[in-house]
């Protein structure tokens, strides 16, 4: 494998890794700043190791193993001599996890977790963008036209407020989830739009992990509440995503609508894109709930 061939398939590899690895962390560690930090230097062990060892056959396998490693050397270091070793032991878990289903998601557990409405709306859109989608400090920054050392701040008191409240890394029961969804349906909009129009310099125009993370969250938020609202936000993302082989040029650069090929629109998620709508139509004919502000508006 070129050297090029290496720095491609390690970008694409963190990338695709970085909320699945934070996620496992938060769910083990119950702790955010924990989970970040360790997340971060086994990262920076793969950006040292990987273009001389090449990625290994299974990334994600290979960050979190590294990342739980770090953690509880951390975890070593900071706490008191007797405690530490006892809780390492007790983190210390090689057993495989059982099998979750949608609700046990552990990226699902930690959008619900960066969306509690105990943190205003800024700190959740924030939380998430950098936890679930892997921005930058500076990408957020950039975001919400800040300073980056002002966003950074108000990132971490957001993680301490979480800690300090000790809000639940779980997805709410069913009677909480209509309060909760309209928060984690706007920041999966967001992370989508990021992905759909990457803010970064340094960034590819159109990241393909965050628009494909945001949908498969979308999906599971709908399985667990599915009104029209969070079939319309799926519906505005799939028909939205199906254009993306078409939207780039291969010299990296953005294809207006009008002079993109149709012919390379990924006809599958238009498919299902058009039978969510045609549903959320048909609901609201039945005198189901008004269209909201992901579905059509209106009339």
């Amino acid at each position: 494998m070129t050297p090029t061939a290496v720095d491609d398939a390690l970008t694409r590899a963190l990338r695709e890794e970085w909320a699945r690895v934070v996620a496992s962390l938060a769910r083990r560690f119950h702790d955010l700043d924990t989970a970040e930090d360790a997340a971060a230097e086994a990262f920076a062990v793969a950006v040292e190791r990987w273009p001389h060892n090449g990625v290994p056959v299974n990334p994600g396998a290979w960050l979190t193993t590294t990342a739980t490693r770090k953690a509880i050397d951390r975890i070593r270091r900071e706490a008191r001599r007797e405690e530490k070793y006892e809780e390492a032991i007790r983190l210390r878990d090689d057993d495989p996890a059982p099998p979750r289903g949608a609700v046990e998601d552990d990226r699902l557990r930690l959008i619900f977790t960066c969306c509690h409405p105990a943190l205003s709306p800024e700190a959740r859109i924030g939380l998430t963008l950098r936890l679930v989608g892997g921005l930058t400090v500076a990408e957020i920054a950039r975001a919400f036209l800040v300073q980056e050392a002002t966003r950074g701040q108000r990132l971490t008191r957001a993680k301490a407020k979480i800690k300090a409240a000790a809000i639940p890394y779980r997805v709410p029961a069913e009677a909480d989830l209509p309060a909760r969804i309209d928060g984690v349906l706007t920041v999966l909009f967001l992370v989508f739009n990021e992905g759909y129009l990457a803010s970064g310099p340094s960034s590819d125009p159109v990241r393909a992990d965050l628009t494909g993370e945001a949908i498969r969250l979308a999906r599971l938020v709908r399985d667990l509440c599915p009104t029209g609202e969070t079939t319309g936000l799926l519906a505005l993302m799939l028909l939205t995503e199906a254009r993306r082989p078409a939207r780039v040029s291969a010299t990296s650069e953005l294809v207006t609508l009008a002079e993109q090929d149709r012919g390379a629109w990924d006809r599958d998620l238009i498919a299902e894109g058009h039978a969510l709508v045609r549903g959320t139509i048909a609901d609201v004919a039945a005198g189901g709930p008004p269209p909201g502000r992901y579905q059509l508006p209106r009339s």
